[in-house]
């Protein structure tokens, strides 16, 4: 369809149409999606002699930008202003049509593959009493407005609509704002979804960002802003109403038509947009706790009635006192006809949905046990692979989770306070923060999910006690107690985190406000981003075009997988080619180097042997070892491709510069058949040296037989893995293998390193 717009009439070869060649379409693009502001690409051009060798038709900018408005077909649909008056005042809001950009993704060939047309029930076991919960289509929400959709129109597609709104600064200075509004479907997977550069979402709207300073009555502007929001919404939205209850017909990229329903599924915003969404005042957008309980996981409460909302805001024909009266009584602001009103198979307490990144990650620790000697065990925290460290310490910073219970463990708190309750807190608190995160979870793990909040709640008494709250009557740490439900319903956490919109701010509002002349800003803006994804959309058929037109085959979901996996790969030539042994021992802290060599290479040498060799004869064997070589190839890293639970591939680094000092700590696998999701099986030790054998030297001290793998490592071994964790702050305790006064040492296979460990030292009371 987008190919058939686009006819060179004097070419039929040229892909790249309508620019003249290769060379014009990659100019283009460039200037579009990587180049510089409009003025400085029309400097560029007005070089003498650039636009001719490059062999363009277009001498500036602005000629780019006619050649795009009117020979490039429309990719998404186009945005166009109107009023919506609210007070008597005139406010104008930018939106495209939502059904136009619902059928957009629904029909974008790059999801054709992955599309999601149904609800599905997955399960861990065989006997299908394990569920598991990941993508939105395996949440019962999708399952329960199915059956509602078939008794009132049978055989439809539902659409899930998810809306997300929230404010954000364009400059740094001068205050100004912009209040985008995006689109996605829940059709499409979350593991495209939460890429922002897939294109999964859609810029919908730019609302009114208005201040309403000239009313001068906090609760009278208050209500001003909330009915003005709710105006705009109700405009963007309304085509909703009947195409959500009638169905209209789409067709998705492999040719299949269906009816469907675009319903309004989850709203996705930080706890303010929550309260604007759902008109509550300062309480639970979702449930009718009162604001005195929220710091309590004991009191029962009852998730928000659509229905006596629904006949609240019905008050509104009786006249204005009966309104406001009406509304108080129901728990929310008094909004004339807010947008979700009459949309259908929609329940706004219901699709609010939990906001890990503003909800989860605070730092709440900051003041515990006093912010020098927090600071103080930061500081002395050795480094690792992954781990940063702050050497001014972190009681300044608001993200501080990763390793906070670590350096609490032997602070000694004031009044001879039992630090059990701090740390058992704490624990659960970064627990509920981890597990909330899991890109799948079933029945097993939402109870752990459960678990780790009652931990919280039972020992949170610590922190009044410390003189840090006086009460815990946070409306975000009751939102917690909805998560459980919101991923049964929803799905997990990763379908709808805020952090997504964070990252599109910058792609669809920041970079669109610094390409105008700041002066009617809106207006550019939504021409210069419609401009830009006419590119993108032209990239995505030339890309197409060249390959051949290829289909790809059937998606098929299916649960993550939850087995940590990685591919080693080691660099091609070693950091350092010749390092003699000695220095190895000295300045590299392989103290036992040549011991632990010999004895790797009795073992291996012996290995055909019917019967393993014993100790004292291993090391009588090991004495008798002379090395054919005086250095050794040294390499200072260790690089893996991890494989998330998503199927993408990461590039991650163990060990930087052990040279400097820096010596990681790692797991270490001890047998094969070791699995990473149970310790046994499996020991900590520290990296030395990481290196190799020379070929030639490999076959004077093994067999012919002895396959010598090419990486080796020299590791300080720490004592096995209790048969439990500390019972308050659930970490292992850990010290130094010994034999008498000198470290446990051995050579490993570098493929046995399975990951890096953190070790936290025991500080003791204070920290040195």
């Amino acid at each position: 369809m987008y190919g058939a717009q686009l006819v060179d009439d004097k070419n039929d070869e040229n892909l790249y149409y309508p620019f003249a060649s290769k060379i014009e379409w990659e100019v283009a693009r460039w200037a579009k999606l990587r180049g510089s502001s409009s003025t400085a690409f029309s400097d560029l051009l007005s070089i003498d002699g650039v636009s001719e060798r490059l062999g363009l038709s277009f001498k500036n900018a602005n000629e780019l930008n006619k050649l795009i408005d009117h020979e490039l077909p429309t990719g998404r649909p186009k945005f166009k202003r109107e009023q919506v008056i609210v007070a008597g005042e005139a406010f104008d809001v930018y939106y495209r049509n939502i059904i136009k950009c619902v059928k957009l993704l629904y029909g974008d060939p790059d999801f054709a593959r992955y599309l999601t047309f149904a609800p599905e029930r997955h399960y861990a076991d065989d006997d299908q009493t394990v569920r598991l919960f990941h993508d939105m289509h395996t949440g019962k929400w999708w399952w329960e407005t199915q059956k509602k959709l078939d008794e009132h129109c049978p055989g439809g597609t539902i659409v899930p609509i998810i809306i997300s709104s929230d404010k954000t600064q364009v400059t740094m200075f001068c205050n100004k704002t912009a209040y985008p509004v995006y689109l996605t479907i829940g059709n499409i997977p979350k593991e495209i979804r939460r890429k922002p550069s897939s294109g999964s979402h859609i810029l919908l709207a730019y609302l009114p960002t208005t201040r309403l300073e000239h009313i001068t009555n906090k609760a009278s502007r208050h209500r001003a802003i909330a009915n003005l929001y709710h105006a705009c919404l109700c405009r963007v939205l309304a085509p909703l109403k009947s195409a959500g209850s009638e169905g209209i017909f789409m067709c998705s990229s492999d040719g299949a038509h269906r009816r469907c329903h675009p319903l309004f599924a989850s709203f996705v915003g930080d706890y303010p947009e929550q309260l604007l969404a759902t008109g509550v005042k300062f309480e639970c957008p979702k449930c009718d706790v009162e604001a005195k309980d929220t710091g309590s996981n004991m009191t029962p409460f009852h998730m928000r009635k659509l229905s006596e909302v629904l006949d609240a805001l019905a008050a509104f024909d009786h006249g204005n006192l009966a309104f406001v009266h009406a509304c108080a009584t129901a728990g929310i602001k008094p909004i004339i006809h807010p947008f979700w009103e009459d949309l259908p198979f929609a329940n706004i307490f219901r699709a609010i949905t939990p906001d890990v990144l503003h909800q989860l990650y605070q730092g709440l620790l900051s003041e515990a046990c006093g912010a020098a000697e927090i600071d103080a065990h930061c500081r002395r925290l050795p480094p690792n692979h992954h781990i940063r460290l702050f050497t001014k310490g972190i009681t300044c910073l608001s993200h501080i989770c990763r390793f906070i219970l670590g350096i609490i463990i032997d602070i000694r708190l004031p009044n001879n306070l039992n630090a059990s309750h701090l740390l058992r807190a704490v624990r659960g608190l970064l627990d509920f923060l981890y597990l909330a995160q899991y890109p799948c979870h079933s029945s097993e793990t939402l109870h752990s999910l459960d678990e780790a909040l009652d931990l919280f709640h039972e020992n949170k008494d610590i922190f009044i006690q410390l003189g840090i709250r006086n009460n815990f009557n946070l409306p975000k740490l009751h939102a917690a107690c909805h998560y459980h439900l919101m991923i049964m319903l929803f799905g997990t956490t990763n379908n709808y985190n805020t952090e997504y919109t964070e990252r599109l701010h910058i792609d669809l509002v920041k970079d669109a406000y610094h390409a105008t002349n700041h002066k009617d800003e809106f207006i550019q803006m939504t021409r210069w981003l419609e401009r830009k994804e006419k590119i993108l959309w032209h990239q995505k058929y030339v890309s197409w075009c060249l390959a051949g037109g290829h289909q790809f085959k059937p998606y098929h979901s299916h649960p993550p997988d939850m087995i940590f996996s990685h591919e080693l790969v080691m660099t091609k030539h070693p950091s350092a080619k010749a390092v003699s042994i000695q220095k190895l021992v000295e300045d590299y802290g392989a103290t036992h180097f040549r011991e632990a060599l010999a004895r790797y290479v009795a073992r291996h040498g012996q290995s055909n042997h019917p019967a393993p060799l014993r100790n004292r004869a291993l090391d009588h064997l090991a004495g008798d070892i002379r090395f054919p070589f005086h250095s050794l190839p040294v390499f200072h890293k260790i690089k893996w491709y991890s494989i998330d639970t998503g199927g993408h591939a990461k590039g991650h680094k163990l060990g930087s510069h052990l040279i400097d000092c820096q010596s990681d700590t790692v797991l270490v696998s001890l047998c094969k058949d070791s699995v990473t999701n149970d310790l046994e099986g499996f020991c900590v030790g520290q990296v030395r040296a990481i290196f190799s054998l020379p070929p030639k030297s490999i076959q004077l001290l093994f067999p012919p037989t002895v396959n010598v793998p090419p990486h080796l490592a020299y590791i300080e071994w720490f004592t096995p893995f209790p048969s439990a964790p500390d019972q308050n702050n659930g970490l292992y305790k850990l010290s130094r293998s010994m034999h008498g006064s000198d470290r446990v040492a051995s050579i490993v296979l570098v493929g046995d390193i399975v990951r890096s460990v953190h070790l936290i030292p025991k500080f003791g009371d204070m920290a040195p």
